[in-house]
Protein backbone atom coordinates (compact mmCIF):
# COMPACT_ATOMS: atom_id res chain seq x y z
CA UNK A 1 0.00 0.00 0.00
CA UNK A 2 1.15 3.47 -1.42
CA UNK A 3 2.36 5.66 2.26
CA UNK A 4 2.22 9.57 2.05
CA UNK A 5 4.47 11.61 4.00
CA UNK A 6 4.26 14.96 4.65
CA UNK A 7 7.50 17.48 5.33
CA UNK A 8 6.55 16.45 8.82
CA UNK A 9 7.15 12.90 8.41
CA UNK A 10 10.51 12.70 6.78
CA UNK A 11 11.99 10.51 9.55
CA UNK A 12 9.39 7.98 8.79
CA UNK A 13 10.21 8.73 4.89
CA UNK A 14 14.08 8.36 5.82
CA UNK A 15 13.02 4.94 7.43
CA UNK A 16 10.96 3.77 4.54
CA UNK A 17 14.16 4.06 2.40
CA UNK A 18 16.72 2.93 4.83
CA UNK A 19 14.01 -0.40 4.84
CA UNK A 20 14.30 -1.06 1.10
CA UNK A 21 11.71 1.16 -0.49
CA UNK A 22 10.85 3.64 -3.50
CA UNK A 23 10.09 6.76 -2.65
CA UNK A 24 8.56 9.23 -5.02
CA UNK A 25 9.36 12.97 -3.58
CA UNK A 26 9.05 16.32 -5.53
CA UNK A 27 12.58 17.80 -7.22
CA UNK A 28 13.30 21.01 -8.65
CA UNK A 29 10.39 20.66 -11.64
CA UNK A 30 9.60 17.20 -11.23
CA UNK A 31 8.49 14.36 -9.13
CA UNK A 32 11.33 11.67 -8.67
CA UNK A 33 11.88 8.04 -7.38
CA UNK A 34 14.66 7.53 -5.25
CA UNK A 35 16.02 4.73 -2.84
CA UNK A 36 19.60 4.11 -1.45
CA UNK A 37 21.56 3.68 -4.15
CA UNK A 38 23.51 1.09 -2.30
CA UNK A 39 20.25 -1.20 -2.07
CA UNK A 40 20.12 -3.02 -5.68
CA UNK A 41 17.01 -4.86 -4.61
CA UNK A 42 15.19 -1.18 -4.44
CA UNK A 43 17.18 0.15 -7.39
CA UNK A 44 15.82 -2.76 -9.75
CA UNK A 45 12.01 -2.04 -7.92
CA UNK A 46 12.70 1.31 -9.70
CA UNK A 47 13.56 0.22 -12.95
CA UNK A 48 10.47 -2.06 -12.87
CA UNK A 49 8.15 0.85 -12.60
CA UNK A 50 9.66 2.56 -14.75
CA UNK A 51 9.58 -0.38 -17.15
CA UNK A 52 12.96 1.27 -18.23
CA UNK A 53 16.22 -0.71 -19.12
CA UNK A 54 18.53 -0.34 -16.08
CA UNK A 55 21.84 0.13 -18.19
CA UNK A 56 20.81 4.01 -18.54
CA UNK A 57 21.79 4.69 -15.00
CA UNK A 58 20.64 7.57 -12.67
CA UNK A 59 21.89 11.10 -10.87
CA UNK A 60 22.19 10.61 -7.28
CA UNK A 61 21.10 13.72 -5.44
CA UNK A 62 22.17 15.11 -2.04
CA UNK A 63 22.02 18.13 0.62
CA UNK A 64 25.34 19.25 0.44
CA UNK A 65 28.89 18.10 -1.09
CA UNK A 66 29.52 15.75 1.87
CA UNK A 67 27.48 13.29 0.84
CA UNK A 68 28.01 13.32 -2.88
CA UNK A 69 32.26 14.04 -2.34
CA UNK A 70 32.56 9.89 -1.85
CA UNK A 71 31.09 8.96 -5.29
CA UNK A 72 33.71 11.36 -7.16
CA UNK A 73 36.94 10.26 -8.41
CA UNK A 74 38.94 13.29 -7.05
CA UNK A 75 42.55 12.69 -8.13
CA UNK A 76 40.89 13.00 -12.26
CA UNK A 77 38.98 16.34 -11.34
CA UNK A 78 41.31 19.67 -11.90
CA UNK A 79 41.13 21.91 -8.62
CA UNK A 80 39.58 24.30 -10.66
CA UNK A 81 36.75 22.52 -12.23
CA UNK A 82 36.17 21.49 -8.85
CA UNK A 83 35.75 25.12 -7.43
CA UNK A 84 33.63 26.00 -10.31
CA UNK A 85 31.02 23.16 -9.97
CA UNK A 86 30.85 23.43 -6.08
CA UNK A 87 30.00 27.88 -6.86
CA UNK A 88 27.27 25.95 -8.84
CA UNK A 89 25.88 24.11 -5.80
CA UNK A 90 23.34 24.03 -4.38
CA UNK A 91 21.41 24.41 -7.01
CA UNK A 92 19.64 23.05 -10.16
CA UNK A 93 22.86 22.33 -11.99
CA UNK A 94 24.09 18.16 -12.46
CA UNK A 95 27.32 17.55 -13.31
CA UNK A 96 29.05 14.26 -14.52
CA UNK A 97 32.02 12.96 -12.40
CA UNK A 98 34.52 10.48 -12.87
CA UNK A 99 32.95 7.96 -10.90
CA UNK A 100 34.77 6.45 -7.40
CA UNK A 101 34.99 3.25 -6.56
CA UNK A 102 32.09 3.71 -4.04
CA UNK A 103 29.51 3.98 -7.17
CA UNK A 104 27.86 0.77 -7.02
CA UNK A 105 28.11 -0.35 -10.43
CA UNK A 106 24.03 -0.28 -11.09
CA UNK A 107 24.01 3.06 -10.57
CA UNK A 108 25.86 4.41 -13.08
CA UNK A 109 24.50 1.97 -15.81
CA UNK A 110 26.91 1.76 -19.08
CA UNK A 111 28.00 5.14 -17.78
CA UNK A 112 31.58 5.70 -16.95
CA UNK A 113 31.15 8.88 -14.75
CA UNK A 114 28.55 9.61 -12.42
CA UNK A 115 25.48 12.59 -12.41
CA UNK A 116 25.62 14.36 -9.10
CA UNK A 117 23.44 17.62 -8.13
CA UNK A 118 23.58 19.23 -4.92
CA UNK A 119 20.00 20.61 -4.84
CA UNK A 120 18.77 23.88 -3.28
CA UNK A 121 15.27 22.53 -3.31
CA UNK A 122 14.40 22.18 0.37
CA UNK A 123 11.87 19.08 0.52
CA UNK A 124 14.44 17.18 -1.78
CA UNK A 125 16.96 18.55 0.57
CA UNK A 126 15.53 17.50 3.91
CA UNK A 127 14.88 14.67 2.84
CA UNK A 128 18.37 13.79 1.70
CA UNK A 129 19.57 15.03 5.72
CA UNK A 130 17.35 12.69 7.07
CA UNK A 131 18.22 9.71 5.18
CA UNK A 132 21.42 10.54 6.05
CA UNK A 133 23.20 10.49 2.17
CA UNK A 134 22.40 11.00 -1.37
CA UNK A 135 19.82 9.04 -2.98
CA UNK A 136 18.78 7.80 -6.26
CA UNK A 137 16.97 10.27 -8.18
CA UNK A 138 15.09 9.65 -11.69
CA UNK A 139 11.99 11.08 -12.94
CA UNK A 140 8.85 9.50 -11.36
CA UNK A 141 7.18 7.95 -15.00
CA UNK A 142 6.77 4.77 -16.66
CA UNK A 143 8.93 5.21 -19.39
CA UNK A 144 7.65 7.46 -22.44
CA UNK A 145 5.15 8.68 -20.54
CA UNK A 146 5.77 12.44 -19.25
CA UNK A 147 7.38 13.33 -16.11
CA UNK A 148 4.80 13.53 -12.37
CA UNK A 149 4.36 17.01 -11.86
CA UNK A 150 2.04 16.24 -9.10
CA UNK A 151 1.23 13.69 -6.51
CA UNK A 152 -1.63 12.57 -7.77
CA UNK A 153 0.05 11.91 -10.90
CA UNK A 154 2.43 9.73 -9.35
CA UNK A 155 -0.15 8.19 -7.87
CA UNK A 156 -1.75 7.65 -10.78
CA UNK A 157 1.52 6.30 -12.52
CA UNK A 158 2.18 3.94 -9.83
CA UNK A 159 -0.69 3.21 -7.20
CA UNK A 160 0.66 0.35 -4.56
CA UNK A 161 3.23 -0.72 -6.46
CA UNK A 162 4.86 2.37 -5.31
CA UNK A 163 5.93 2.25 -1.31
CA UNK A 164 6.23 5.87 -0.60
CA UNK A 165 5.15 9.71 -1.71
CA UNK A 166 6.59 12.32 -0.48
CA UNK A 167 3.87 15.14 -0.93
CA UNK A 168 5.30 17.98 -1.08
CA UNK A 169 5.53 20.99 -3.50
CA UNK A 170 7.95 20.98 -6.58
CA UNK A 171 10.59 23.59 -7.16
CA UNK A 172 9.98 26.78 -9.51
CA UNK A 173 12.01 25.24 -12.86
CA UNK A 174 10.23 24.42 -15.47
CA UNK A 175 12.16 21.60 -16.12
CA UNK A 176 14.78 19.10 -15.27
CA UNK A 177 17.69 20.32 -14.49
CA UNK A 178 20.57 20.44 -17.42
CA UNK A 179 23.55 17.96 -17.45
CA UNK A 180 26.71 18.83 -17.80
CA UNK A 181 29.93 17.20 -17.83
CA UNK A 182 32.09 18.45 -15.31
CA UNK A 183 35.62 17.73 -16.86
CA UNK A 184 34.52 19.32 -20.38
CA UNK A 185 31.67 21.00 -19.47
CA UNK A 186 29.71 20.01 -22.43
CA UNK A 187 25.75 20.02 -22.16
CA UNK A 188 24.75 16.15 -22.31
CA UNK A 189 20.85 16.87 -21.35
CA UNK A 190 19.37 20.90 -21.86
Amino acid sequence: MLQRFTLAELDAAAALLHGGGVLAYPTEAVFGLGCDPHDRVAFEKIFALKQRPATQGVLLIAADFAQVERYIELAAVPAEVLREVRSSWPGPHTWIFPRSAEVPAWVAGAHAGIALRVTAHAPAAALCRAFGGALVSTSANPHGQPPARTAQTVAEYFGDALDGLLDAPLGGQASPTVIRDALSGAIIRA
